[in-house]
């Protein structure tokens, strides 16, 4: 089963090319590619039309930790959707390297590596646990970009095309 197959198989749907709010403006690229390396910058969730999706705040005080693992899923999502983009074909990724993921929390949340399962469990559930398999990193923060509860950066390998 081809990776594209995989996510309709579970139902899910990669969102559109990230949209900024008016007046946001970035200065960065989304994925950078070079040689084999995979170099994804840090996504947040995304509505189908690519612009942010909520819930906004810090965790638990205003996002739940259910609603901030759902936010992570649909991080997940974005991450492999801007993937696609630079690379075209899902099926050319090897391995998922490293995954770094920031949560939006009032200081002293000890249930990070809870929120960040969620986005590890997408990526194994769509890629395997071979190529799935991630080093990670679950780090609670006092602001992320407009006020999200989950942003997530990560690292992939890829094959050569041809």
């Amino acid at each position: 089963m081809t990776v594209e197959e995989r996510l309709a198989h579970l139902g899910l749907v990669l969102p559109a090319a990230p949209a900024m709010p008016p007046g946001v403006r970035i200065s960065f690229s989304w994925v950078r590619v070079v040689g084999a390396r995979v170099i994804v910058s840090g996504h947040g969730a995304q509505a189908p039309d690519g612009s942010p999706q909520g819930p906004f705040g810090r965790v638990p005080d205003v996002v739940s930790l259910e609603q901030a693992q759902v936010s992570a899923r649909a991080a997940a999502l974005s991450v492999i959707s801007s993937v696609q983009r630079a690379i075209g074909d899902l099926d050319r990724i090897e391995a998922w390297l490293s995954v770094s993921g920031f949560v939006n929390t009032v200081p002293g949340y000890p249930q990070t590596t809870a929120v960040l399962n969620a986005f590890s469990e997408v990526v194994h559930d769509v890629f395997g646990d071979t190529v799935g398999a991630h080093a990670r990193t679950a780090i609670g923060v006092s602001a992320l970009p407009l006020d999200l509860p989950v942003v997530v950066a990560a690292e992939l390998e890829v094959a050569a095309v041809g």
